[in-house]
């Protein structure tokens, strides 16, 4: 029985109770009143109700009517048949969401409550009191989030998923999946964020080896001896900082808990099975669309990014190694020997020093100084650059 059928009928025994009470002058208007834990002037109503038409007459008619606001059945068996048959084991929210992106008008509480009631999402205990969480960056810019996930995005298949966001508004500036998160997909997703905002102000991450040195296991970074990723950041005049518990990284960890509950669905629904094809769908729908859901708005008006003016930035964000070239005017660079070609500058670089840029896809250049000497592929074969073959 319903908790409103179930105190109509105790309205009614403890109406019969307190009426005899009231005719016999044991109770007056106000003890019965009192005892209902109504209005004296409901009690009277009561009884007018009760000498016309009985116990019935306490009853609330709207009980026993049919909302207007009431949804059809074909309506509800509808809903609850797309979710069996294509949204198995997705949560509520995420079902929701792809709901009204596909035309539908129903409220979330609506659909969930629908699909509760066949037993089709389970029903979850009231969450206990959280502790304050970290305030916000008032402007989009001041501070960056990156972190990586590994997770069974597709079956049979491990990927990372790395992911770079705003702290002030959450927004997902760049994410993409790889075989192993590490400097180069670092670089990447700090790149994507500038070319398409600008320069932020901080960083923030994990005490990945990729992003500091760390002496002592579970101690303090070492903020002088650098990694690639931080002399990359620090040419760049962006401040690192270091997160030393999951717990300072909560934004994050609850995000990528979204979406773990979220893109292998997503990703199924849609029949890929690939990398390549999973950040197609990454880039075009899935992260403008949960930048769309999930964005907040900034607590202030404005931006701290700004416009980044010099060399292309990927010739910052990638690895730079300082090199002797040798007597054969070669450069010696992991089991690979980097000829250098002859130019119209020098007759040849030995002793040189020299610099080795590698970017995030596996190719190489040798810099002295500003200028590029030449360039080469993943396995050191020299690429004939048309820019450096007209200046030669």
């Amino acid at each position: 029985m319903k908790r409103t059928e179930w105190l109509q009928e105790t309205l009614k025994m403890r109406f019969e109770e307190t009426y005899v009470g009231w005719q016999a002058n044991r109770l007056t208007q106000e003890d019965a009143a009192q005892i209902l834990g109504v209005s004296d002037r409901t009690f009277r109503r009561y009884v007018d109700r009760y000498e016309d038409s009985g116990l019935e007459g306490l009853l609330d008619k709207r009980l026993s009517q049919t909302s207007h606001r009431r949804a059809p059945v074909d309506e509800v068996m509808s809903l609850q048949e797309m979710y069996r048959k294509d949204h198995s084991n997705w949560n509520a929210k995420h079902f929701h969401s792809w709901y009204k992106q596909h035309g539908g008008k129903r409220s979330y509480t609506w659909v969930k409550s629908r699909l509760q009631e066949v037993k089709l999402i389970p029903k979850t205990a009231k969450k206990g009191a959280h502790r304050k969480r970290r305030e916000r960056a008032a402007l989009p810019g001041m501070m960056i989030h990156q972190d990586a996930s590994t997770h069974e995005w597709v079956p049979g298949q491990k990927w990372d998923l790395v992911v770079t966001m705003d702290d002030a508004t959450s927004d997902h500036y760049s994410m993409f999946f790889c075989a192993e998160e590490g400097t180069q997909s670092s670089f990447r997703g700090v790149r994507e964020a500038i070319e398409a905002h600008g320069l932020f102000c901080t960083f923030y991450s994990d005490r990945g080896s990729h992003y500091w040195h760390t002496p002592v296991a579970g101690g303090k970074v070492d903020k002088v001896n650098l990694t690639q990723f931080g002399r990359g950041l620090k040419h760049l005049g962006i401040t690192m900082i270091a997160a030393y518990s999951p717990e300072a990284r909560g934004r994050s960890e609850r995000m990528f808990a979204t979406h773990q509950g979220r893109l292998p669905n997503e990703l199924a629904l849609m029949g890929i099975t690939t990398m390549a094809e999973a950040n197609r769908y990454l880039k075009e729908h899935y992260q403008p669309e949960f930048n769309k859901e999930f964005g907040v708005p900034a607590r202030e008006e404005g931006t701290a990014f700004v416009p980044y003016i010099g060399i292309a930035i990927h010739e910052t964000l990638c690895e730079q190694y300082e090199r002797t070239v040798g007597g054969d005017n070669c450069v010696s660079f992991e089991n690979m020997a980097l000829q250098i070609p002859s130019d119209q500058y020098r007759c040849n670089y030995i002793r040189s020093k020299v610099r080795v840029h590698r970017y995030h896809d596996g190719t190489m250049g040798i810099y002295s100084g500003p200028r590029r000497l030449a360039s080469y592929d993943s396995v050191g074969r020299q690429i004939i650059d048309q820019a450096l073959k007209k200046a030669a």
